[in-house]
């Protein structure tokens, strides 16, 4: 792939890792060839870097694949996912997963980003139902003044929640951000 042709989200391959292109950004100098300086999120570990490319230079392209799969269980620091077509099973670090994994409840469906068979990363649902396994106990004084109070969900995941969402409720969750969305069904 010529450098002409990267762009923003773009998977190339630099000293055989993988790397999304997070930006691209092109300069005309008054003489000579355009440069091109990227910036590049490592798509293992996620860490960044910035190369600067000349016009003509080639890159690597990175064919790559994704996966539906259904999260099974955690043993460990692993997390055993199935393929919804192979039934095949396998399993993620809690590295790879990150903050990721505070949404993960057995049965969610996720799509894996595969590298041959090697996963790279994991796309969560915008927004996951979690019970309130526990929250902090607030007075009627307290809910004049206050708007949010702390929650434990069923994964352990601790979150800010309107005053009237109660231990038992099931509540929406935004997965990018990690907030509240709106409470689902309340505790009968």
């Amino acid at each position: 792939m010529n450098i002409e042709d990267v762009r923003k989200n773009s998977k190339i391959m630099v000293d055989d890792i993988p790397y999304n292109v997070d930006d691209a950004e092109f300069m005309k100098p008054g003489k000579g060839s355009g440069i091109y300086r990227l910036k590049l999120r490592n798509l293992r570990d996620g860490s960044t870097i910035n190369r600067t490319y000349h016009s003509g230079d080639k890159l690597d392209e990175i064919s790559l694949t994704t996966k539906k799969e259904q999260f099974l269980y955690q043993e460990g620091d692993q997390y055993v996912f199935m393929d919804t077509e192979t039934y095949e099973q396998n399993s993620i670090s809690e590295q790879l997963l990150g903050d990721k994994r505070h949404f993960l409840k057995e049965g969610t469906l996720v799509t894996i980003l595969m590298m041959g068979d090697e996963p790279l990363d994991v796309a969560l649902p915008n927004f996951v139902e979690l019970q309130i396994t526990g929250s902090d106990v607030t007075t009627r004084s307290e809910t004049i003044t206050a708007q949010l109070k702390r929650a434990v969900l069923e994964t352990g995941y601790t979150i800010d929640v309107p005053t009237f969402i109660r231990e038992g409720d099931i509540i929406k969750v935004d997965t990018r951000t990690g907030t509240y969305v709106e409470r689902v069904s309340v505790k009968k």
